[in-house]
């Protein structure tokens, strides 16, 4: 075994860095003691009393746990140098869409009905986020899109009355009808609008080109 681990030791090394000189030799060393005390300690200590195995400080074994640190260390070393600069120095960046219209009504939601209602919720919901992630927002279209959000505004608050009904008076089939049909109203408003904004930018693209031919 501690043949096979100095072979796994020396293949990393080569494909990764070097070592200080002598490293590698005292690593050796101290593995193949490590693993050839083991056994002779295992056999002994089944002769000890119980009572004298907390009085060894120094047992083969715990060269035996270093020199599994020390490997568990040089795997994580190895894995290290290998990533990317920029994935280790740089923070993963996140697009937040922000909407302040959509108001949380505690208590029973649509997917906690059935797991199909579930299946649907998420459904909606995440196709709904993703059209808000890739909203392109600029000058140019700005009054478009608070236009789109005034009427998504509308649709929220009908979802959130909604919602206090489907608490209140319990789940039926024309409130349930009647909250999935207004998610994809939301889903199918915020298509038209993405929809609206890509016809915008390539106007101004082809404006742009027109001018500069």
């Amino acid at each position: 075994m501690s043949q096979d681990l100095r072979d796994l030791f020396n293949d990393e090394r080569k494909r990764s860095f070097e070592m200080p000189e002598g490293h590698e030799s005292r690593f050796e060393n101290r593995l193949e003691k490590a693993f050839s005390q083991a056994g002779e300690d295992r056999v002994e200590s089944a002769e000890v009393p119980v009572r004298e195995i907390g009085s060894r400080r120094t047992s083969p074994l715990l060269w035996l746990g270093i020199a599994a640190s020390c490997i568990g260390l040089l795997g994580f070393g190895i894995w290290m140098l290998r990533q990317p600069a920029s994935t280790l120095s740089d923070p993963p960046s996140q697009q937040v869409v922000s909407t302040d219209t959509l108001e949380v009504v505690p208590g029973v939601s649509l997917g906690d009905l059935s797991p199909d209602l579930k299946k649907v919720e998420t459904y909606y919901t995440a196709s709904i986020n993703l059209e808000l992630a890739n909203l392109e927002i600029s000058d140019d279209n700005k009054k478009v899109v608070d236009d789109f959000m005034a009427r998504l505004k509308e649709l929220d608050e009908a979802y959130s009355e909604l919602s206090r009904e489907l608490n209140e008076i319990g789940p039926n089939e024309e409130t349930i009808n009647a909250m999935i049909r207004n998610l994809q109203l939301r889903l199918n408003l915020l298509q038209q609008l993405n929809e609206k904004l890509e016809e915008i930018k390539q106007s101004k693209n082809e404006t742009v080109t027109n001018l500069s031919a």
